[in-house]
């Protein structure tokens, strides 16, 4: 047979992952092409790390840890400079992770490592499979009130984390390692294009959910829309399941799930590419043939059946005649005959080679065409999903309009109701438009009244309401003009509170603020020397039986100690903040004082009495801390803030509920 070209396997795991892949790739009869779609970094902080680590020993350690990959291991294990306490348990979910562990001397059975690859009738390798073991290992109920860790990358699932959870475990996570968008090089995607435009047979190994959209976003970045196109119809080779509902999310059509493990993997992509990665000799061509390496059973079920029903069987080779005794009587007797005898066994053995070979032949080709009907089909029902996912999402798009379309009709009801009602009003008579017109006006002055107290106001509105229905007779309306005036008995009778010269007074002591001497700019007066005037020393001596010197001496000491203290001004500031030290903190502080102030006011027109009075204590506490006490603009402008702090804005306000009831009665009635 003529030899095929080798397929290519494009490996996408991250860097320094795969050598052991590869090879055994290699080995199978296949190219490879390395393209990492994740790149591996350390976290940048990885204090948290250090942190939980340092509490594997203790009172207080873990009783399971779980690494999640053997990234997570061999970070972990980096920061680690303690051996791996062998009464702490680890969880693990694959090989690869169990073999991390064990360069790291970690392994059975001086630890206790959890792993799926202890319950041989479960070949999954994920977060179920992983829970269902460490189940397993500890009971059913006996995770309850114990400590986990979960090293991991930077998020990922949250599913084991939350089965543990839910079984009574105190479960934290901490990230080992960072996962980041790789850039692969320009030859890189050159060797892609080449692989793509020439038509050579190859496969992409996607091993992760995360690489699946890794490598979408970077085909929409580095590929034109044929090749994406051609892409998306490549053979995908995924491990898992998730892996592979991801991939065809992202709109590729040939997908084919392999399992765990790196043999598994190169007997999938064997199974793909039978005829490039087969060997080129006779004898090997007829063996694999006959016995392929990887075939589903329902293609080895067809073609059972179809070589049952199509080939006479070539490969059976009919049983000869048994051996006669051979004298040498025999022999001279038949030395005429012996050539030709052999001759015709010779030819004999040729017809039966030629007849095996092309039953072999024959049957390869059946092995082909099989192979062949088999990708077609996969490419049919990878189109038929993809039909039923377009059918899906035209009935979404469908559902999404009829609930627009729903949504529409209702406001149409709504928006006809109302023009019913609108016309229902234009029917009504004149005294029905003058109560709603009432009803409108009293609304209006309750809730200003509630609002602001505006008791003006309020009887304002009263009275115009009593007006416009002044014109109007009938029972009822005098009912409603009897509670009008009652409430507006209420309002005049009602103790009111002078917002307006409150807020006058604050208005004036905001514009005094800046006329106000700081304690630290106090006027001082200029000190003048006094001479004290002379005293006759004879008389007081002799007055007082004292010697003459010493009254002279009192007398000198007296004066320099007058002219000293005149030349010295001293006074007490109770507060060491008062003494400012640039005339910009004075400027603040007014400006702060003047805030304060506005705020008051506005307290005090919104009637909101607490915060009045916080503002103005406030505006009390620096008047009496930074400016200057014995200044009368000082004491003046703390007497208007007083002022307004004794005046009381809890005055009970009277509602316009008898006028509001009058009227809602009558619509009622009407």
């Amino acid at each position: 047979m003529a030899s095929q070209r080798r397929a290519t396997v494009i490996v996408t795991r991250p860097g320094g992952q795969s050598p052991t892949l590869m090879s055994q790739l290699h080995d199978a009869g296949f190219d490879t092409l390395e393209l990492p779609l994740i790149n591996i970094a350390s976290v940048s902080d990885d204090a948290p790390l250090r942190a939980a680590l340092d509490e594997l020993v203790g009172p207080q350690r873990y009783a399971l840890v779980v690494f999640v990959s053997p990234n997570a291991v061999n970070h972990a294990f980096g920061r680690l400079h303690a051996p791996w306490p062998v009464e702490v348990p680890v969880a693990v979910v694959g090989a690869g992770s169990v073999a991390a562990l064990a360069r790291q001397g970690v392994s059975a059975p001086s630890h206790r490592v959890i792993s799926p690859l202890s319950d041989h009738a479960n070949p999954r390798f994920d977060s179920e499979a992983l829970y269902t073991a460490i189940e397993a290992e500890f009971g059913e109920n006996g995770l309850e009130g114990k400590r986990v860790l979960i090293v991991r990358g930077d998020g990922g699932r949250e599913w084991l984390a939350e089965r543990m959870t839910e079984a009574g475990a105190s479960v934290e996570k901490v990230a080992a390692y960072r996962r980041m968008l790789p850039e692969p090089s320009m030859r890189k995607w050159k060797a892609i294009r080449d692989l793509m435009a020439d038509g050579r047979p190859h496969a992409w190994l996607l091993t992760s959910s995360e690489g699946v959209r890794n490598l979408d976003e970077l085909a929409r970045e580095h590929l034109t829309a044929n090749e994406i196109v051609r892409l998306k119809r490549a053979a995908l080779v995924c491990p898992h399941p998730r892996i592979a509902e991801a991939a065809r999310q992202a709109g590729f059509d040939r997908i084919t799930v392999s399992g765990a493990g790196d043999e598994r993997i190169v007997q999938i992509v064997a199974s793909l590419f039978p005829q490039a990665s087969a060997p080129t000799d006779a004898s090997s061509t007829e063996r694999q043939s006959a016995t392929p390496a990887y075939q589903p059973a329902q293609s080895r079920m067809n073609d059972s059946n179809d070589s049952k029903k199509d080939s006479p069987q070539p490969n059976v080779t009919p049983s000869l005649p048994p051996d006669t005794p051979f004298t040498p009587f025999e022999q001279q007797k038949r030395k005429g005959g012996g050539v030709v005898g052999i001759a015709l066994l010779w030819l004999v053995v040729v017809i039966l080679a030629v007849a095996a070979g092309g039953g072999a032949f024959v049957l390869n080709r059946k092995f082909e065409r099989n192979n062949v009907q088999l990708a077609q089909n996969e490419a049919q029902d990878a189109e038929l999903r993809a039909k039923a996912d377009q059918a899906a999402s035209a009935t979404n798009a469908l559902n999404t309009q009829i609930i627009q379309l729903q949504g529409k009709l209702a406001d149409a009801d709504a928006h006809n109701q109302a023009l019913q009602q609108q016309y229902q009003d234009l029917a009504s008579n004149r005294d029905d438009w003058t109560v709603a017109e009432v009803e409108q006006i009293l609304s209006s002055a309750s809730q200003q009244l509630q609002l602001t107290g505006n008791v003006q106001l309020a009887l304002f509105a009263l009275k115009s309401a009593d007006e416009r229905l002044a014109v109007t007779n009938g029972p009822q309306v005098v009912a409603i003009r009897k509670a009008i005036a009652s409430d507006i008995d209420k309002l005049e009778s009602a103790p009111t509170t002078d917002l307006t010269g409150l807020a006058i007074k604050l208005d004036t002591a905001i514009d005094q603020i800046n006329q106000l001497p700081l304690a630290g700019e106090a006027p001082v007066t200029p000190a003048r020397a006094q001479a004290a005037e002379a005293a006759d020393s004879a008389s007081i001596a002799a007055a007082t039986s004292e010697p003459r010197w010493k009254v002279l001496w009192r007398q000198i000491t007296t004066g320099i100690g007058q002219q000293l203290s005149s030349l010295v001004s001293m006074r007490r500031l109770d507060n060491a903040d008062a003494m400012l030290t640039s005339s910009d903190q004075g400027y603040f502080v007014r400006e702060n004082v003047k805030l304060r102030l506005l705020s008051a006011r506005l307290s005090l027109l919104s009637r909101s009495e607490p915060t009045l009075k916080s503002d103005l204590h406030a505006t009390d506490a620096a008047l009496a801390r930074y400016f200057d006490p014995s200044s009368k603009k000082v004491e003046a402008t703390r007497d208007l803030v007083k002022q307004v702090d004794q005046a009381s804005l809890a005055v009970a306000i009277p509602n316009l509920n008898d006028s509001l009831v009058a009227v809602h009665q009558f619509k009622r009635s009407g």
